[in-house]
């Protein structure tokens, strides 16, 4: 079954909705500026109150080491998601398990994918000045290529709309979502969000 992670979650009655919905993951963007951006000590609240066996994902961007340890205990994070230019070294060099997310362009975009050891690879859009979060989706078939590296989770542009075809046409791991099911940036759309997983779901047994 695809995996399901909502990202970009920035207050606990929208982490309970993706939650109560069925998501496998929920992400918190600790990247300053963004505009989906939690302070850590409200997602460690926030955390508090989820339901067991929820994975919980931080999002960081070429943030110091420290930092991110730091952080990743405070806030009890299962994963830590990667969207600078994190070395593989630096990926090596944490507790949590890694996510490698790379922003897709073209296919010289997937040439660093096979020095990194990480858990899985996020193919993101590729937007001038975003690192994320971007609303648009890219070639589909270069996502089909990144597979042979490892797992894969599908980000960029994902909405209830087009996230059935998504995981018929690549059959990633996982698929991520954040601005797909908002009604504004980081306020989630219970409506979008359940009708997201429902999609997903249904892709399944087609």
């Amino acid at each position: 079954m695809t995996k399901v992670k909502v990202c970009g979650l920035t207050n606990l009655a929208d982490a309970l909705i993706a939650a109560e919905a069925g998501a496998d993951a929920l992400g918190f963007v600790f990247v300053p500026g963004s505009p989906r951006y939690i302070d850590p000590s409200e997602a460690e609240e926030i955390q508090r109150h989820l339901p067991p066996f929820l994975s919980l994902v931080g999002v960081f961007a070429d943030a110091p080491l420290k930092e991110v340890r730091l952080v990743a205990e405070a806030c009890r994070l299962s994963l830590v998601q990667l969207h600078g230019e994190e070395s593989p070294a630096y990926c090596l060099s944490l507790k949590q398990r890694v996510i490698k997310a790379f922003r897709v362009k073209d296919s010289t975009s997937l040439k660093g994918l096979g020095q990194y050891r990480v858990e899985a690879f996020l193919l993101d859009s590729h937007r001038p000045g975003l690192l994320g979060g971007t609303g648009r989706t890219f070639d589909w078939a270069l996502a089909g290529e990144a597979k042979r590296y490892g797992r894969l989770i599908l980000s960029g542009g994902l909405t209830p709309e087009n996230v059935g075809q998504s995981v018929r046409v690549v059959r990633p791991y996982a698929v991520d979502v954040g601005s797909g099911v908002e009604e504004g940036p980081g306020k989630k759309d219970e409506r979008k969000v359940r009708r997201f997983l429902e999609e997903v779901a249904r892709a399944e047994i087609d």
